[in-house]
């Protein structure tokens, strides 16, 4: 008997792998997705403490939100969970709004690698006009960081109108100085400088990475010799700054 052909299947099977990737999850729109978006705003009404800035409270905020949420919802993707996206947005947009509306005013002494707790400071003892730095942020900046206003902006308009309108760009003139001071500190200077006060590094770190070790019972590797050190580097800095090398 001559063999049969094999009987074609008229029905192809399909690839449950391939038919799983042609199923797009569909994604929601803005308008469907309001009301998981506020409930996650309003999480963070509790947290929002920027007093200082009284035309600002958290309803301006939560409409700021919103409103940034909704020019970025073309960058979300459907496959992947809504709310850890919406929160990843929110978070970083409130650090720009406390970054730009607070921020801006706040005294220098808070990125001031020299400032210690309790309003002291390592090179002029004190966190006061004495140093260069405050003493221009007291003067341009002070009233707004200082303004405490109950009512909106519309009912005190020449109280706003009076207080002080300069600038102090605190993170430009930290970039000049670090530039001065590689001209003044000699090499070895420099390069703790560097770790410390623009990379931020911890001293313990910094003596590691300068292979500075110690003889001295109970005393953390090249204690002695990033102190004196850094006791240089602060005694030149205090220097370019009462000579007024760097321009506020």
């Amino acid at each position: 008997m001559p063999r049969g052909r094999p009987r074609k299947n008229s029905e192809k099977s399909e690839n449950p792998q391939k038919t799983q990737k042609n199923k797009k999850t569909k994604k929601p729109t803005f308008e469907e997705s309001i009301d998981l978006i506020n409930v996650e705003i309003n999480k963070r009404k509790g947290k929002w403490n920027l007093t200082v800035l009284a035309w600002m409270d958290f309803q301006d905020v939560s409409q700021i939100l919103r409103i940034h949420i909704y020019k970025k919802w073309d960058l979300y993707d459907p496959e992947k969970p809504l709310a850890p996206w919406i929160n990843r947005i929110i978070s970083n947009q409130i650090k720009n709004l406390i970054r730009n509306n607070y921020g801006n005013y706040a005294r220098p002494c808070l990125r001031c690698a020299a400032a210690e707790s309790d309003s002291h400071c390592y090179i002029y003892k004190e966190q006061s006009s004495v140093c260069p730095l405050y003493a221009n942020w007291e003067r341009t900046k002070k009233n707004a960081h200082d303004a405490k206003l109950p009512v909106s902006l519309e009912e005190h308009p020449q109280e706003i109108s009076t207080a002080g309108q300069g600038h102090c760009d605190v993170e430009k003139i930290a970039i000049v100085l670090h530039e001065k001071m590689k001209t003044v500190l000699k090499a070895v200077e420099w390069k703790v400088y560097n770790y410390l006060y623009i990379e931020h590094k911890s001293e313990e770190e910094v003596a590691k990475l300068m292979n500075y070790k110690t003889s001295e019972k109970n005393r953390v590797p090249g204690y002695k010799q990033i102190k004196n050190i850094k006791k240089s580097i602060i005694e030149k800095v205090k220097k370019v700054l009462d000579k007024g090398e760097i321009d506020l």
